[in-house]
């Protein structure tokens, strides 16, 4: 299937690893031109020569998520530097667990306030895509701990606050033709990442989680990213305000 996103103009945050890598990879693979951002400078310039590779243009720049104007002036800088924005990815994770007032400044800052400035930074340029191509889009990633609570946790609270968020987004941009859509991972594992940390150091634990998944795994980045940028493109252009569980059904909620 051609996902028409050949030519489109793709802002993700959070993009140097993991599921945000696998996102601004598969962007870039459909023929998307690509900007991304990340704290550490190294691994941004890394990716954005692995995505020019792949015959895209690819801008990039280390941004502290939590400094709203590096962050806004990114996301401004990105959107002149690719030519427009007609999807903006915010992907970026504080990923802390705890319920310490730190933990709920980190994950507000970050999580929610960081997919605030992004989309009020791009809103002008997806805008005017929503105005030329009728369809832009905006896309966060949450979790499914923002409905899964055995204790106090400013990370599930925060990423059930991104959802709430995306929803109100989707419907005041509706008729600019802009859409808001979350996607929720479940357990995602990758090395280097949070659960390849535990697999490592708890591998008991690590066994248990498994156990829990009725398919027997977790997920890759890469079926997160292929959730995600259907999701984002012209081929879901009448999907708007929904929280896309991806979790190989680990939760055992019914979605209405």
């Amino acid at each position: 299937m051609d996902l028409q996103l050949k030519g489109k103009k793709v802002v993700v945050t959070g993009a140097t690893r993991g599921i945000g890598r696998a996102i601004a990879d598969l962007f870039a693979d459909e023929g998307a031109d690509v900007a991304i951002c990340a704290r550490n400078e190294a691994q941004v310039a890394d990716a954005v020569a692995a995505l020019k590779a792949k015959g895209v243009n690819a801008f990039g720049r280390s941004v502290d998520i939590a400094d709203g104007a590096a962050l806004r002036a990114f996301v401004a800088d990105a959107g002149e530097a690719l030519g427009g924005i007609d999807v903006l990815v915010s992907n970026a994770s504080a990923l802390v667990q705890g319920a310490r007032e730190e933990d709920w400044r980190a994950m507000l800052d970050i999580d929610v306030l960081g997919a605030v400035r992004t989309f009020e930074a791009a809103l002008p340029f997806l805008e005017t895509a929503g105005e030329a191509n009728g369809d832009a889009c905006f896309l966060i990633t949450s979790s499914v701990s923002a409905a899964e609570a055995s204790a106090p946790s400013a990370y599930g609270a925060m990423k059930a606050a991104q959802i709430h968020f995306a929803k109100g987004l989707a419907r005041q941009n509706a008729p600019k033709k802009i859409r808001c859509n979350v996607v929720s991972p479940g357990t995602v594992f990758f090395e280097g990442g949070v659960w390849g940390q535990v697999k490592a150091g708890m591998p008991d634990f690590f066994a248990q989680m498994i156990k829990r998944n009725p398919t027997g795994r977790m997920a890759t980045p890469e079926e997160i990213a292929a959730a995600t940028v259907f999701l984002a493109s012209p081929r879901s252009a009448f999907t708007t305000g929904i929280n896309m569980v991806v979790d190989g059904a680990i939760s055992q909620r019914a979605n209405f």
